[in-house]
């Protein structure tokens, strides 16, 4: 059977992707509040 580009379905692709976003944008953000912890509160 032969697609037609366009028709394949994405949607376990798009969760993946979504998922993995959502995890970069976590780690930043508490890297982020790690490294203004540190600069306050680190001696």
């Amino acid at each position: 059977m032969v697609e037609q580009h366009g028709d394949m379905d994405i949607d376990e692709q798009e969760k993946t992707y979504d998922g993995f976003i959502s995890l970069i944008v976590k780690t930043i953000i508490a890297s982020l509040v790690l490294v203004i912890f540190l600069a306050l509160f680190a001696t």
